[in-house]
């Protein structure tokens, strides 16, 4: 599996992982950190002119600092994937002298699993979106 940041071309691809519109993802590009996972050999190099839109995504996550905390903003894809991704703001984080913190949805139990072996800690229920409960992750790295 390679990561790599995310570009405008991958909206299709990760509004199909997220379920989400693919004008939403582009706006999640451009606003935020945004790394994507691809199968292993697949990642070119960027200021080539490739399609992207046809590539297969495995997951993404994305997130932004505010004060002394790294907010993973979302995270989707393979169990896998999501690890692997996670792995991104943490080290951010630990670079930073920064926390990390996210809301594992409890529709995608890949994100709590991951939260869990890469070492965060539950901190109680998150909001809820769309009627979906979360769960408020948290790691000092």
């Amino acid at each position: 599996m390679e990561i790599r940041d995310a570009v405008e071309a991958d909206a299709d691809n990760l509004a199909a992982i997220a379920d989400s519109p693919t004008d939403v993802m582009r706006n999640l590009v451009h606003d935020r950190t945004v790394r994507v996972a691809e199968p292993e050999g697949t990642a070119t190099d960027p200021n080539t002119d490739t399609d992207r839109s046809e590539r297969e995504l495995l997951g993404f996550v994305s997130f932004d600092a505010k004060t002394d905390t790294v907010h993973v903003t979302q995270l989707d894809g393979t169990a896998e994937a999501c690890q692997a991704l996670l792995a991104e703001p943490i080290r951010f984080a630990r670079r930073e002298g920064m926390d990390v913190e996210l809301l594992a949805p409890s529709s995608e139990p890949a994100v709590a699993t991951a939260a869990e072996e890469l070492g965060f800690v539950a901190a109680g229920q998150g909001p809820k979106f769309s009627g979906t409960s979360t769960v408020r992750y948290r790691l000092d790295p």
